[in-house]
């Protein structure tokens, strides 16, 4: 049986400020020893129910915030950037199950800690067919493009809520409470490693049924926090122009989107000398 794990680090136990998320960061050694520990939690827990292959894709910051001297030895991990399918990169139709580790709600989102959508400091909101959608909701379309169905989510209390609207059957791990954007009361890592390990275990036991495997066409709005992004991004020929902060775009899949997301997100767009 085959796991594939997709790891962010907004929704591990324990972190709550931005700072506890980027290299030198203040809290950002701890909450990487942190992630690497939820991500080994939630392996033994579906080993103890049968899994016996992991592929892991590092998705936040750099891609190369888990610990491999830490991990098991039998599992493959997905690290640095770019890569066509961000987050997600690694998953393919051999897989019985994508488990969604430390996992955030979107941009759009009132409640959750650090909530953003793929990049917070550049963008606002996304949808994706007329609905809100989040990092969650695009890399679960990916995975049921592959007849992959998402067994497990981690994260806080509102990333879990979420998770229980877009996804059905996927068992849910609440590892900290949001006070605020940039607060949180959490569960202490220790104890938050115990209940992901129990959930893995349950998640791989009761398999959610499989989606059908298949692309489905998407229709892209997305919204910036600087009239920069959108007036550039215009100038190339899918995208069209929404709006003085947003542009449109269609894509053929979301695994499609995915990798105009990370071409979004990773350019440098420098706005001229006032």
């Amino acid at each position: 049986m085959r796991i594939f794990i997709s790891a962010d680090i907004e929704g591990i136990a324990g972190v709550a400020t931005t700072s506890a998320t980027v290299p030198g960061g203040h809290g950002y050694t701890d909450a990487c020893r942190w992630m690497t520990q939820e991500v080994i939690a939630a392996v033994e827990g579906a080993k103890a129910a049968g899994a016996t292959s992991f592929v892991i894709a590092d998705g936040h910051g750099g891609a190369d915030n888990l610990l491999l001297d830490a991990l098991p030895d039998d599992v493959e991990v997905v690290r640095s950037w770019p890569r066509p399918l961000a987050m997600m990169q690694g998953i393919d139709s051999s897989f019985d199950a994508a488990f969604f580790i430390g996992y955030h709600t979107g941009g759009h989102h009132t409640d959750g800690v650090l909530a953003h959508t793929f990049r917070g400091l550049q963008i606002a909101s996304v949808q994706v067919n007329g609905k809100p959608a989040s990092e969650l909701t695009v890399n679960a379309m990916i995975a049921h493009e592959f007849g992959v169905p998402v067994a497990l989510v981690t994260g806080d209390h509102a990333t879990c809520q979420h998770a229980d609207e877009e996804l059905n059957g996927v068992v849910r791990v609440a590892v900290k409470t949001e006070c605020g954007r940039y607060s949180a009361q959490t569960l202490m890592p220790a104890e938050a490693q115990k209940r992901i390990k129990a959930a893995a275990q349950e998640a791989v036991s009761r398999l959610p049924e499989k989606p059908r495997a298949g692309a489905v066409a998407c229709s892209v709005h997305v919204t910036f926090k600087h009239h920069w992004n959108a007036e550039l991004l215009s100038f190339l020929p899918f995208a069209e122009r929404t709006g003085p902060y947003s542009i449109a775009f269609e894509v053929k899949s979301a695994s499609e989107a995915a990798g105009v997301f990370k071409f979004i997100t990773s350019y440098q767009p420098l706005p001229p000398e006032a």
